[in-house]
């Protein structure tokens, strides 16, 4: 990891100074961690998770956000977005989550989060829904580039970031094959290609800076980027939905020794057994039924049910980044076929945490970790139900965002232009 990274992770793994010493009272938590309490206290002091449980005294001054009737639960997580990296879809200039060369498929060293935008317009709207935290990351080419862990406030992109470089991105069967040049087996060989030139790098890197070695396909940036996922530091997040270019994908997973998570995964349930084998988490669109392509024809709603049966990891996205805000409502839709409550609830939270190894500090509601909180209406997965307290870092973030303050604008003809601070 490059100096700069280690300082914007170092930024990035304490909470603000200013944050805010609070107590959440009488709520039903769910800890994730553990079995909910019932009328617990949660106590927040600088940014972090003091205590919790039915016990604990609130020091005098401490402010109080009563919770009596509601649910409190960990912010969410959204594995799988490009939040602070895409305004308008259509628009080229307000997208950069994609490197402009459409000829380079392998871009490992990109870092798209050097263009990280913290006033999005989307992030607002997203934390309206109670997601506090996501993986943010590049899109196109065969290994796109590295993803990173934000939390959904902060002024400057070093505030936001959580984990910079946690992940690598790439894509394999139709998505893959079209970014190699044809036929699906093309973008697993040229995976292969890649990582045997990152390995060969990595064992005679003093041959090759002399100009020694063998000629390699990739630049020098690429090849290095590529270590920490040959070392098995960094999760290779592949998008991938076939069932035979899942287990094509283990299959390199083990012959180069990396930790894959498959993400997509429409047709995951068919191989549940192997993917549980290898402890391989999947990545998944709850709602995801329709045989929209070929390499889809074995979606249903279910997948994660019969994954999380068979001992398969399994979390959770809304691959939207204008939706990311409906995460809580995708989970909802796997407890209807099948999914337990508590399941679908770590597939939100804790889950998400565990792919990008970031687990010590998010993805349950425990002493030490950060104050990353969702006070709720009632149960979230209700769609009636609405995040009426949201903290990051212990702070209890705005409900403005600019949808509302549209709503609010012209409730009425006559209404007055809306507040932007």
């Amino acid at each position: 990891m490059s100096r700069f990274l280690i300082v914007l992770a170092l930024l990035a793994a304490s909470p603000p100074l200013l944050a805010q010493d609070l107590a959440i009272v009488g709520g039903t938590v769910h800890p994730v961690a553990g079995p909910p309490i019932e009328g617990a206290t949660l106590l927040i002091r600088g940014g972090r998770i003091a205590a919790v449980g039915t016990d604990v005294a609130v020091p005098t001054g401490t402010q109080r956000i009563e919770a009596a009737g509601k649910v409190v639960t960990p912010g969410l997580f959204d594995p799988w977005s490009s939040l602070g990296l895409v305004e308008v879809d259509l628009v080229s200039p307000t997208r950069d989550e994609v490197m402009a060369d459409d000829e380079d498929i392998v871009t490992a060293a990109f870092d798209p989060t050097l263009g990280l935008n913290p006033n999005s317009v989307l992030i607002p709207y997203a934390r309206l829904g109670g997601l506090t935290t996501a993986a943010t990351g590049p899109r196109g080419g065969l290994i796109a580039g590295q993803a990173a862990v934000i939390d959904l406030a902060g002024d400057t992109p070093a505030e936001m970031l959580a984990k910079p470089a946690a992940a690598m991105i790439a894509y394999l069967g139709e998505a893959g094959a079209g970014r190699s040049g044809g036929a699906r087996g093309a973008a697993a060989l040229r995976l292969r290609e890649v990582l045997d030139d990152a390995r060969f790098w990595r064992r005679n890197q003093a041959a090759y800076d002399r100009g020694e070695s063998r000629e390699l396909v990739e630049s020098r940036l690429d090849l290095e980027a590529l270590q920490p996922v040959l070392e098995g530091e960094t999760p290779l997040l592949v998008q991938v939905h076939r069932a035979s270019d899942i287990l094509a994908l283990l299959e390199i997973a083990r012959e180069y020794g990396f930790r894959p998570v498959v993400v997509g995964g429409a047709e995951a349930w068919m191989v549940a057994d192997e993917l549980a084998r290898t402890n391989t988490a999947v990545i998944l669109k709850p709602l995801t039924s329709l045989p929209s392509s070929f390499e889809r024809l074995g979606s249903r709603f279910d997948n994660a049910t019969l994954l999380t049966r068979a001992g398969v990891p399994v979390a959770f996205s809304t691959f939207e980044n204008h939706r990311a805000g409906y995460l809580a409502r995708e989970a909802g839709n796997a407890v209807r076929f099948g999914l337990s409550w508590d399941a679908a609830l770590r597939a939100i939270t804790l889950e998400p945490a565990e792919i990008y190894r970031v687990q010590d500090r998010y993805g349950s509601l425990e002493p030490g970790k950060v104050a990353n909180v969702v006070v709720w209406s009632a149960d979230p997965f209700e769609i009636s139900s609405r995040a009426e307290t949201v903290l990051i870092r212990g702070r209890v973030v705005p409900e403005w965002s600019r949808q509302r303050a549209l709503l609010e604008r012209y409730r009425t003809l006559d209404g007055e232009p809306p507040a932007y601070d």
